[in-house]
């Protein structure tokens, strides 16, 4: 069976209503969101949808980040707590403002950060902590608020895999200082690229939009470039697709759950495979749907369940990624401006020490997840081959 790819219209919501967009736009004349009306009009909805002040529109979910990062304005050498497991995106940024990112362990069965990780990392060089609700399910928002409110530190959330997650009733992007979402090809809503920033502070959000238009202060009396700052806009053809995704989006979320619930109902209590541990109160949105298998009963673990689920035409994906991500040369290398090394001169010898031992949960985490692919368009008769499948390599692979 050939199952729905969100690579292509097999597995996306794309249609009619985007085209309707489009045209209008192109009729438009106006193609940049500095002088039309698309732009402006999703980031109001988008922050209506979610119950927010503030939304604005950029140009991807590392844009995001980045302008969230820029606009609690860290100073050189500046420590960002954030995760051992998450997208080289959502890292980049950190450096590039001349930060310091310090890698906290994460929840062995959920993958995500939790307060108990993020605590240890804690210094006077905390200026934020950024935290991923990875895979569509939430943090546990509550302790991880706590903490950083007993800190004074502002807490960054990274919401690109998990529009309309929820912990306690509450979408995620609202509880911090900051939401970053992204609309890359494969996420919930998307544009090919794009991105969202969302804050209940004014300064924040003032400052934000600020940072998406080179500083440049439109509207203003006096406008002038008024500090560093990219061009980080998305256009109105951008905001035109946006704002029909986003029409879509509960349905979207809705359809994802549904049959998301139904493969968890079929896999509930086999043998050596643990379905995705939905944090206590929250709800979560599948952007990918992930088994957690148990290497001393499954032969070869999850690269050896994979490997049979991929010749059935199931493109999952043992690990998630290939090794945690302070592995990667640009950390073990420090390979950044030039031969600088530059902000890693200027970190403390405990923000940068990358031993395996102060990762134990990481490094078991990813020894032990297999990511399923997920989107909108899977049917009852696609989760009941991806059900047959798991459950046939499982019982050929049991120990």
């Amino acid at each position: 069976m050939s199952l729905p790819s969100d690579q292509d219209n097999t597995g996306r919501d794309l249609g009619a209503e985007e085209l309707a967009l489009l045209e209008q736009c192109i009729h438009s004349g106006t193609l940049t969101s500095t002088k039309g009306s698309f732009t402006k009009v999703l980031e109001e909805r988008f922050a209506a949808t979610l119950g927010v002040k503030k939304a604005h529109a950029c140009s991807s979910g590392t844009a995001a980040v980045h302008i969230a990062v820029a606009a609690i304005d860290p100073n050189p050498g500046d420590e960002i707590v954030t995760t051992s497991i998450t997208d080289m995106g959502a890292l980049t940024p950190i450096l590039y403002q001349g930060a310091i990112p310090v890698f906290a362990d994460v929840d062995r069965f959920t993958l995500n950060l939790t307060a108990a990780t993020i605590e240890p990392c804690l210094s006077e060089r905390t200026k934020a902590i950024i935290v991923t609700h990875l895979f569509g399910n939430a943090c546990e928002m509550g302790e991880i608020m706590e903490l950083a409110h007993s800190r004074n530190i502002p807490v960054i959330e990274d919401c690109a895999q998990a529009f309309l997650a929820r912990w306690r009733g509450q979408y995620v992007g609202t509880f911090g200082a900051v939401g970053c979402f992204s609309m890359q090809q494969g996420k919930h809503m998307t544009t090919g690229e794009g991105g969202m920033v969302t804050s209940n502070d004014e300064a924040l959000a003032r400052r934000m939009f600020l940072l998406i238009n080179k500083a440049w202060g439109y509207g203003d009396a006096n406008p002038d470039h008024y500090f560093l700052a990219l061009n980080y806009r998305v256009s109105e053809l951008q905001a035109a697709v946006a704002l029909a995704q986003l029409g879509k989006l509960h349905s979207v979320v809705g359809r994802r759950l549904a049959s998301a619930s139904k493969l968890t109902s079929m896999l509930v209590g086999m043998c050596g495979i643990q379905t995705p541990r939905v944090t206590e109160g929250s709800v979560h949105v599948y952007w990918k749907y992930c088994l957690n298998v148990d290497g001393a009963t499954i032969r070869e673990g999850a690269v050896g369940l994979a490997k049979l689920l991929k010749e059935r035409g199931i493109a999952c994906a043992p690990r998630y990624i290939q090794k945690p991500t302070f592995m990667c040369e640009i950390f073990q290398k420090r390979r950044t401006f030039g031969n600088s090394q530059y902000p890693f001169t200027l970190a403390r010898p405990e923000a940068v020490n990358y031993d395996k031992s102060r990762f134990p949960l990481t490094f078991k985490a990813l020894e032990d997840v297999l990511i399923l692919p997920w989107n909108e368009r899977y049917t009852q008769e696609h989760v009941e081959y991806i059900a047959e499948c798991i459950q046939e390599s499982v019982e050929q692979l049991t120990i």
